[in-house]
C-alpha cells in the first residue's frame, strides 16, 4: 500500500439489529476519521430524516391551549404534550391526513383510539395515554398528521387556511430517538493506531436502523458531491489588476473617497459620524440605516440630513462598493 493511500473500510458490519435498534461497525479508519464521520452521521440522523407527526389539533370544547375540558383530568396543554409523542408509520402513499377522533365511554384516550381513524398510518405506540377522562365524557378531536423533518415549532405549523379553534403544535418528525457513537483502536497488520467506529441507532420503529443509516449517509454524499463536481462558482465579477477603469468609475471613486469633513453637514451630524469613525462618503453609504440609528446622539434629524446628502449624489445606503476598488490608490 502506498504511504499516501488512505486506509479504507471494506464494508459496514451490522453487529445486531431489529426494528428499533441497530449497532454498526465501520473499520479500519485513519486516526481522527472516527469522530469526523461519526459526528456527521449522528447530526444528520437526529435532524434530517423524514417522519410523521401531529401538527395541529381542534376540538369544539376549547379555543386555545390553556383551556380545560370538563370531565378530563389533563388540561389542553398536557393533552398537546401527549399528542406530540404519538408516533406514526406510513402504510399508504399519503403524505398528510386530517382525521376526526371520537372517544366515548372510556376512562382513557390513547394512541389506539387515533389508530382506529388513521387509515393511512399505523400508530406505533398505541398504549401511549393522551388523557384520562370520566366515562360519561364524550370527546371529539380533529387532528392533522403531516410529513416533515426534524423538529418544527408550532409557529411554523400554522396552516394558511387555519380555522377558528385550530391549535398548531410543535411537531417532532424525526424517527430517531437516540444515536451514540464510540471510537476504539483497531489493528491493521502491525499498526494499532487505526480506529473502529461503532454507531448505535435507536428509532421509533417507523424506519429500520439500517435504512436510517443509509439515508443519513446519502444526504451527506449528496452535499459533498457539490465539492467534487464542476459546480463551484465565484460569485460576483472577476476583476483583474490589469483591467482598465472607465471614466465613470473613476468619478465615482473620487466621490466615494471624499472626506465627510468637506461636506456641508451640521455640527451634530459630523460629530456623530466622527465618533463612529466614519470618515468618507464611501464608508457612509456602506452603512444600513438601522446601524446608524444606533450611533450615540444620532436622531431622525441627522438621519434626514444624511439621506438628503446621499440622494443628491445618486447614492443610497447599504451599497456594495467592491467593483469600485477603493482600496487602490
Amino acid at each position: 500500500m502506498s504511504i499516501l493511500a488512505f486506509q479504507m473500510p471494506e464494508k459496514v458490519v451490522m453487529e445486531k439489529s431489529d426494528d428499533f435498534t441497530g449497532t454498526f461497525e465501520f473499520k479500519p479508519l485513519e486516526k481522527g476519521y472516527g469522530v469526523t464521520i461519526g459526528n456527521a452521521l449522528r447530526r444528520i440522523l437526529l435532524s434530517s430524516l423524514e417522519g410523521f407527526a401531529i401538527t395541529s389539533v381542534r376540538t369544539n370544547s376549547v379555543l386555545h391551549e390553556f383551556s380545560t375540558i370538563e370531565g378530563v383530568i389533563e388540561d389542553m396543554s398536557e393533552i398537546i404534550l401527549n399528542l406530540k409523542m404519538v408516533r406514526f408509520k406510513k402504510t399508504s402513499d399519503a403524505i398528510a391526513d386530517k382525521i376526526t377522533v371520537r372517544v366515548k365511554g372510556q376512562e382513557t384516550f390513547s394512541g389506539a383510539d387515533i389508530a382506529k381513524f388513521a387509515s393511512g398510518f399505523e400508530v406505533l405506540n398505541p398504549d401511549h395515554v393522551i388523557a384520562h377522562l370520566d366515562p360519561s365524557t364524550e370527546l371529539e378531536f380533529e387532528l392533522t398528521i403531516a410529513r416533515g423533518r426534524g423538529y418544527v415549532p408550532a409557529d411554523e405549523n400554522k396552516p394558511t387556511d387555519q380555522v377558528f379553534g385550530q391549535i398548531a403544535i410543535d411537531a417532532i418528525y424525526t424517527p430517531i430517538k437516540n444515536v451514540k457513537y464510540s471510537i476504539e483502536n483497531t489493528r491493521v497488520e502491525q499498526k494499532t493506531d487505526y480506529e473502529k467506529l461503532v454507531i448505535e441507532i435507536q428509532t421509533d420503529g417507523s424506519i429500520h436502523p439500517e435504512e436510517a443509516l443509509k439515508g443519513a449517509a446519502n444526504i451527506l454524499i449528496q452535499h459533498f458531491m457539490l465539492f467534487s463536481d464542476n459546480t463551484m462558482t465565484l460569485e460576483g465579477p472577476r476583476v483583474t489588476e490589469d483591467e482598465p477603469i472607465d471614466e465613470e468609475t473613476m468619478q465615482m471613486r473620487k466621490m466615494l473617497k471624499t472626506p465627510l469633513e468637506d461636506m456641508e453637514l451640521s455640527v451634530r451630524a459630523k460629530n456623530c459620524l466622527k465618533a463612529a469613525d466614519i470618515k468618507t462618503m464611501g464608508e457612509l453609504v456602506q452603512l444600513e440605516i438601522a446601524d446608524m440609528m444606533k450611533f450615540r446622539n444620532f436622531g431622525k434629524k441627522s438621519l434626514t440630513e444624511l439621506e438628503n446628502l446621499v440622494e443628491e449624489r445618486g447614492l443610497e445606503f447599504g451599497m456594495d462598493l467592491g467593483k469600485y476598488r477603493l482600496e487602490e490608490d
